[in-house]
């Protein structure tokens, strides 16, 4: 088995997980849980890029999971600055 054939076994074990993690943001109890999800999407995605980008030897896949990365932390940044406003209003209120 290459190199190559492998990272794209791994890519498509990968994205069965992403199938699996959908259940979660859609069955999630609470808006963290499923925030986590969406995170855990990010991370898959870059990981799946990396993979394809090394079975195909392309640069611009890796600069579109770096893209994806940044974006990710954005994303967790601004959902924790909301969540923290939200519970800071509740403190109050009691």
């Amino acid at each position: 088995m290459t190199i190559q054939n492998l990272c794209l076994v791994l890519a498509l074990f990968l994205l069965l997980n992403l199938g699996v993690g959908m259940w979660r943001v859609l069955r999630g109890p609470t808006a963290a849980d499923r925030m986590l999800a969406a995170q855990l999407f990010g991370t898959t995605a870059v990981a799946i890029l990396l993979l394809l980008a090394e079975a195909s030897s392309s640069a611009a896949l890796r600069d579109v999971a770096l893209v994806f990365a940044l974006l990710a932390t954005v994303t967790a940044v601004a959902f924790v600055r909301r969540a923290w406003v939200f519970l800071e209003n509740d403190n109050d209120s009691k």
